[in-house]
């Protein structure tokens, strides 16, 4: 037999040793997401930031780790993707450290950012790496499988892991939880993975700067609304960063080894499962932090109590996970997306009739409505993208798929997070009770974290009022938030429906696909 015709080694328990290298940092990097979640309470006690401090904490690491994606995987391909993973834990372990004893909001979002920079520098290699891992396909198809996996159980365990850490640590833990694992993918990774560059790879850092610099001034123009800032700076920043994203993508045409080819998104199966996962994403992102944060100030929970609320949801969701590639086989999976959306508006309409005395079994069961309504668009987003290009066109394909599943959650965060912030204030200014001192109102206004903080300096009545108030007022935060996501799930299950029709159930005619594919290309 020919060497071409030779059968591709098997794997051995090197490569899956390897595999767990690889996996177990991607799955935390995604629950850096959502870890904070659950600690904004305790932070923002100990850190006193404003309401729109507390957002740039929460979603500056998604922002900054999806604008550098891109750079960072051609700067593994150029001085070696295991290197450049090995320098990225190295810097997220350490900044990780800094970020647990920090004590000023600011210096917290600049260390967020940086660990955005870090987990970049990780997350393409780790998928670029199996590849190179698992020369059989069919182990290799595995391997993506269980990596794609630990990223959705990232996202969905995040905030649990918070409640344990929270319930015999503090909000430090959920940065220092970082630190073992980092160590280690320094340690693992020499010793089990192989190294891969390609010194002909070209770095475009200018085009990953204007993508960062257009998405931050965007999502800081919007949260400069929800604060209620004079409106001129906030239309200045929101024009400027669609100028620099508008400058990006003209640079990205005319580049010869574009950063980003958003000539994919012309295909309409690409740009239409993207679509839909951004935006449910987004949808779920931003009521998920505001849940959160519900839970312990309005509904009186701790910490751990917070987390094993979320348990009923997080586990429904692994199981529609699990089942919806299983449905995409005998249904349009256009459909089974756009059903699993539909499903998460009616749970986003629940949250519109909270308030602050609703009983805890109808909050859960809202939650357990809601959140495994994204799984449809999760688990089959990416194969969808990535089997609708051709074969050299793949690994750009998954990479835009990796940076939309980071940047839907932090989106939603900033921009829904920002709708709920500016109905807090706006409910809070009508409703504060009478005989105020100054310092507490401006305290209760840049959140309920402040105003809970505040109202334990006044005396009894009044303070147990600005509780009730500040409780009131953030429930209608909540519910504004659940009509603002009910709208972007309702509009991305039309997209799912009518967008991505054309798509025969996978199972089907694969015959069929293939020209399809051929097609579209």
């Amino acid at each position: 037999m020919s060497e071409t015709n030779a059968p591709a080694p098997r794997a051995g328990a090197k490569q899956w040793w390897g595999l767990a290298v690889l996996v177990i940092p991607s799955t935390l990097l995604f629950m850096m997401l959502t870890i904070l979640f659950l600690a904004a309470p305790s932070m923002a006690a100990d850190l006193s930031p404003t309401s729109a401090q507390l957002l740039w904490i929460l979603d500056i690491y998604g922002f900054v780790m999806a604008g550098f994606l891109f750079a960072m995987g051609v700067l593994g391909d150029r001085i070696g993707k295991r290197l450049l993973m090995v320098i990225g834990a190295v810097l997220f372990g350490i900044v990780s450290i800094a970020a647990a004893l920090t004590t000023s909001p600011e210096l917290m979002i600049a260390w967020r950012s940086v660990l955005g920079v870090g987990g970049a520098m990780m997350l393409p290699s780790t998928l670029g790496l199996i590849f190179v891992l698992f020369a059989d396909p069919k182990a290799r198809g595995v391997a993506i499988g269980v990596w794609a996996g630990g990223i959705s159980a990232g996202v969905a365990l995040g905030p649990l892991l918070s409640g344990l850490l929270l319930e015999v640590f503090g909000w430090q833990a959920t940065f220092l939880v970082a630190v073992p694992v980092m160590a280690l993918v320094a340690i693992g990774a020499p010793l089990l993975l192989p190294e891969h560059r390609d010194p002909t790879a070209k770095i475009d850092l200018f085009s990953a700067l204007l993508l960062v610099a257009s998405l931050l001034a965007i999502i800081y123009g919007v949260k400069r609304f929800a604060t209620q800032e004079p409106a001129g700076p906030s239309i200045g920043l929101l024009i400027a960063g669609a100028l620099v994203g508008l400058w990006f993508v003209i640079r990205q045409l005319r580049a010869a080894q574009p950063l980003l080819d958003v000539r994919l998104f012309a295909n309409r199966t690409v740009s239409g499962a993207l679509a839909v996962f951004l935006l449910s994403a987004a949808a779920l992102g931003g009521v998920y932090s505001l849940f959160t944060q519900y839970l312990q100030q309005v509904q009186g929970l701790s910490p751990m109590q917070a987390g094993l609320s979320i348990l009923p949801a997080a586990a429904v969701l692994i199981v529609v996970s699990t089942l919806s590639p299983m449905l995409a086989r005998r249904f349009r999976p256009g459909n089974v997306i756009a059903v699993g959306l539909l499903t998460q508006v009616v749970g986003y309409l629940l949250f519109t009739q909270l308030d602050a005395g609703t009983g805890l079994g109808l909050v859960i069961a809202s939650f357990v409505v809601t959140y495994p309504g994204v799984a449809p668009s999760m688990a089959l987003t990416t194969d969808l993208v990535v089997s609708s290009v051709p074969p050299e066109k793949a690994g750009g394909a998954s990479g835009l798929a990796t940076t939309v599943n980071d940047l839907g959650i932090s989106l939603g965060v900033a921009v829904i997070g920002s709708i709920g912030i500016a109905a807090y204030r706006s409910q809070l200014s009508g409703s504060l009770p009478d005989g105020m001192p100054p310092e507490a109102t401006a305290a209760a206004k840049t959140g309920i974290d402040g105003a809970i903080a505040a109202a334990g300096q006044l005396p009894g009545d009044i303070g147990e009022a600005l509780t009730t108030a500040a409780q009131q007022a953030f429930t209608s935060g909540l519910n504004a938030a659940g009509i603002t996501s009910a709208v972007i799930a309702a509009v991305a299950a039309l997209i799912a429906a009518v967008g991505l029709r054309h798509i025969r159930p996978t199972g089907r005619a694969h015959d069929d696909a293939e020209k399809e594919t051929a097609q579209e290309s």
